[in-house]
């Protein structure tokens, strides 16, 4: 079927909301996958047969929480310069057909143990690799659909669609795992049959693409090489090493992050040769678009590893001190955190609906400082808190990240020519999916570090007041923070693995019971963990600012009309000056 064929069947739908319509099927798609994956880790571990918590194991678990998030950001400029190249809504099509094949894959894991580990782990990757260019070229599909005064909105509908998967994959990841831990990738698939069909019948080509481009193979290579580098190293520096809790002295990490860095240098110094570069960086010379990716890059970096502390501190302390089993954490953990999705559902299409009128400034500003506010709020918590208070403080969190989200991309899109929406909307998603990486190693590493100097202690105390024998509760109390951390993820009780059936069975009826009850463990880290929590807060409020100040920085003007030449701002006659 040719492109005006499928032009002339749909000639009486406005192309806009095809475009929007399907670009969130992707997003919601995508971010589906994301939390029912995250919220069912332990069903599938059991499913394989692999204890993460093992010796020697815990790397499949890494693998599997990061590796998906790795390979998109990696690909992300990639994507979205070769979009420029051939095609957005060719590559977009491509991106949802290899999405759906990765899913299938996923569920048709095959065997047991570390092999199938290892299979599913690389059939995530396939699912990455689709997962790239859905999201490099969603928000320029938007772009190249809607005028520039709608441009808000439909980011913010598109959001919508993002945490609308999120939310419902923490739900039916905690409802299909009890089911079988396969339904959990299955569930992705009708999205994603539907979308590839449906995005190769209704979209088309509204870009012009320049001829004659080509494929920037250095700049390429130099960039996927050095970020996988980095990122792999930010990953392993939370991995206990040595008599370290963490492995931030680890050589083969301080190689990896050295040689990494070394290499976007290089990327850098080649891209400014390139007649036709990878990354744009000329683009970095408007201001719009520079203090926008600024401020996401600081706005994810104070939220990327949010969502996954929060349901540590729900799974692995509040809801066991509230009488709920480990087993039934990870489902409720999803359902408590309800507020921040509704929160973030309201602000998201309202303010890109208003920035649409008024810019961007004012409310990608003011959200990242609610969301400064929510995170003192958060600081100030006790461990064992009421849930009303812990639910505003979400509700706020989702209001202010929702006001931020929709604009900021809005205004970045508006700021760059036509024929550069692909690379630049790839860019956008690279410095946040880089800044959601390494969110989640600065979080662990800070909450590690608190966690180091009080968790030996506090577990020595408590098992000994409960009539453990001290030479047993030295050796437990050498339990790394780590280890304690994905045990209270995954809504394992981490004392039944720690201490030795035969250990146990030499200890008084009492003892047993205190020791296996699903408070012990929460009342033993809930003190080391909350001190390093709070220190993560406290980041994540500077962080915030600074991404309160980067979006400041924006300046008034808001759309540049690259197709008429004009400049268009709030409260001001169209101009002919172009923001530069």
């Amino acid at each position: 079927m040719t492109t005006s064929t499928r032009k002339r069947r749909l000639a009486h739908i406005d192309y806009r909301w095809i475009a929007l319509s399907n670009t969130t099927l992707g997003i919601l798609m995508a971010g589906l996958n994301g939390s029912v994956v995250m919220i069912a880790l332990p069903a599938i571990f059991r499913g394989i047969g692999v204890d993460p918590l093992a010796p020697g194991e815990s790397d499949y678990l890494l693998w599997i929480l990061v590796g998906y998030t790795l390979v998109t950001a990696t690909l992300l400029v990639t994507a979205g310069r070769v979009s420029d190249m051939y095609g957005r809504v060719r590559l977009y099509n491509a991106g949802f057909a290899i999405f759906t094949v990765g899913s299938i894959l996923c569920f048709f894991v095959q065997g047991q143990g570390n092999a199938a580990a290892v299979q599913l782990i690389v059939f995530r990757l396939i699912q990455a690799v689709g997962g790239a260019f859905l999201m490099a070229n969603s928000a320029a599909i938007l772009t190249d659909a809607f005028p520039p005064d709608q441009r808000g909105f439909a980011m913010g509908i598109n959001q919508i669609g993002m945490l609308t998967g999120t939310f419902v994959g923490l739900l039916l990841g905690g409802v299909l795992a009890e089911v079988d831990w396969r339904a959990v990738f299955l569930v992705s698939v009708p999205f994603g049959l539907f979308g590839t069909a449906w995005a190769y019948l209704v979209l088309h080509e509204t870009a012009t693409i320049r001829k004659h481009q080509r494929i920037d193979i250095p700049g390429n290579v130099l960039f996927a090489v050095g970020l996988t580098l980095v990122l792999v190293g930010f990953t392993y520096a939370i991995q206990p090493y040595g008599g370290s809790s963490m492995g931030w002295g680890n050589p083969w990490v301080v190689g990896e992050l050295v040689g990494g860095l070394a290499l976007l240098a290089v990327f850098v110094l080649v891209e400014r040769r390139m007649p036709d570069p990878m990354f744009r960086l000329e683009l970095f010379r408007i201001r719009m678009f520079t203090a926008g990716n600024l401020a996401g890059f600081f706005s994810s970096l104070s939220r990327g590893g949010l969502q996954l502390v929060l349901i540590i501190w729900l799974q692995g302390i509040w809801l066991p001190l509230h009488g709920f089993r480990f087993e039934d954490a990870p489902l409720w953990a999803g359902i408590l955190m309800l507020p921040m999705t509704v929160g973030f559902l309201i602000a998201g299409p309202l303010s890109g609906h208003l920035s649409d009128e008024h810019g961007a400034r004012y409310f990608s500003t003011g959200g990242m400082l609610i969301s400064a506010a929510a995170f003192v709020g958060l600081l100030v918590l006790p461990a064992d808190f009421d849930y009303v208070p812990f639910a505003m403080l979400l509700f706020s969190l989702g209001i202010g990240m929702g006001t931020f989200a929709a604009p900021n991309t809005a205004s970045i899109m508006n700021s760059v020519p036509p024929e550069h929406r692909g690379v630049s909307s790839g860019m956008r998603a690279t410095f946040q999916n880089v800044a959601m990486s390494l969110s989640m190693t600065l979080v662990f590493t800070i909450v590690i570090a608190g966690m180091s100097g009080s968790l030996p202690g506090a577990m020595y105390g408590h098992l000994t007041a409960a009539g453990v024998p001290g030479p047993e509760a030295t050796r437990l109390s050498g339990i790394s923070p780590i280890g304690a951390l994905f045990a209270a993820f995954l809504g394992y009780n981490p004392m039944a693995s720690l201490i030795p059936a035969h250990t146990l069975a030499q200890l008084p009826a009492a003892t047993q019971s205190a020791v296996m009850s699903t408070s012990f463990f929460p009342q033993i880290i809930a003190g080391p963990f909350m001190d390093g929590l709070r220190i993560a807060f406290a980041v994540c409020v500077v962080l915030s600012l600074a991404a309160a100040a980067a979006s400041w920085m924006r300046g008034p003007r808001y759309i540049d009309d690259y197709e008429t030449g004009r400049v268009v701002g709030p409260g001001r006659e169209p101009t002919s000056a172009v923001e530069g």
